[in-house]
């Protein structure tokens, strides 16, 4: 397994995370079984890092991890890096709301997460969203209490804009910023990235496929109940046609490269930023894995990258990559 260093003070681990959220229902049911043999499957890869959020599922994917790393191996239960998103409100009938950032919720939250996780600390722990009415500075400033109480190794960010980024870090070191990157949602590139850059903070790069888009096994009618594709733009009707065009011209490039559509597009991603971007792979199946961690070696070169820019042009894509109501929520796409 190829190393990354998660930033320039975050911990050194494997090239490629493997984010949990889909084995907690949000693409529909998914399979205990095989949701726990993907995180055996992909700790004995290598992978080190495992991705959840406290509200997916209201706990359930952090109790899954929980029952995937007692039943690992010693040595591979010991390398896994867990990254916990918190903040993101929900009722009991899954709706969303709030995002709440205050730091006496930010160590409730912590307590319930070590809890479900049967961890004595979490090794990155980030706000979902940016919370509109608590300054970033108060909510970076608990996590770094957390920190100096040995319950957190490391401050991670997730879809905020370059001024909060920049206001966050002159709390504490930021290890990452998780953030969706993919061929098709490159919103990073213009502001946030070259920030990132100067400041030392890596990328956990999380939507690479797109939510299945770019995985070159969709097609239309492939959500079902529970699946929140249902109301996500870019699988919506009159935007999905266009977008398939999108993975057709890029299955093209992907043939003649002798490697699969999910494979070249993970591979751009790494080509992006082999020493500062992590992509985070959806895998819920030891299938879908094994054909993300062989992504890894598929070394792009120039003519490659051409070719692959040529078929999926920076903002062809159709349709927001959230819904209107989630976008206004997202600091990354509308802060300064």
């Amino acid at each position: 397994m190829k190393q990354l260093r998660l930033g320039k003070t975050g911990p050194v681990g494997s090239a490629l995370g493997l984010g949990c959220m889909g084995m907690s229902g949000m693409y529909g049911p998914a399979d205990r079984s095989e949701s726990i043999a993907t995180i055996h499957a992909a700790l004995e890869a290598g992978v080190t890092l495992l991705d959840t959020g406290d509200f997916y599922g209201c706990g359930h994917n952090e109790l899954l991890i929980a029952e995937a790393l007692k039943t690992a191996p010693a040595s591979r239960r010991d390398a896994a890096r867990i990254s916990v998103k918190f903040g993101a409100m929900r009722d009991p009938a899954g709706a969303w709301s709030l995002y709440d950032g205050r730091p006496a919720a930010v160590k409730n939250f912590l307590a319930y997460s070590l809890q479900r996780l049967g961890v004595d600390h979490i090794d990155i722990y980030r706000p979902a969203r940016l919370d509109p009415v608590v300054p970033i500075e108060e909510t970076v400033g608990a996590i770094a209490d957390m920190i100096t109480a040995g319950y957190v190794r490391h401050v991670g960010l997730s879809e905020v804009g370059a001024a909060t980024i920049r206001r966050a870090a002159s709390v504490h070191p930021i290890c990452d910023l998780q953030i969706e990157y993919s061929l098709i949602s490159r919103g990073i590139e213009d502001e946030i990235l070259p920030l990132c850059r100067e400041l030392g903070v890596g990328i956990t790069a999380y939507g690479v496929l797109s939510r299945g888009l770019l995985s070159g096994h969709w097609q239309r009618g492939g959500v079902g109940p529970g699946d929140f594709r249902t109301y996500s733009p870019r699988f919506l009707d009159g935007n999905v046609e266009h977008n398939l065009t999108l993975v057709e011209a890029l299955r093209e490039v992907a043939v003649a490269r002798g490697v699969t559509v999910a494979q070249i597009a993970i591979a751009w991603v790494v080509a992006r930023g082999p020493h500062d971007i992590m992509p985070l792979i959806g895998a819920r199946r030891r299938d879908q894995l094994a054909e993300a961690l062989a992504a890894l070696d598929v070394q792009l070169d120039a003519g490659d990258l051409a070719a692959i820019e040529a078929a999926v042009p920076k903002g062809a894509a159709s349709g927001q990559r959230y819904a209107a109501a989630q976008m206004a929520h997202l600091d990354s796409e509308n802060g300064s």
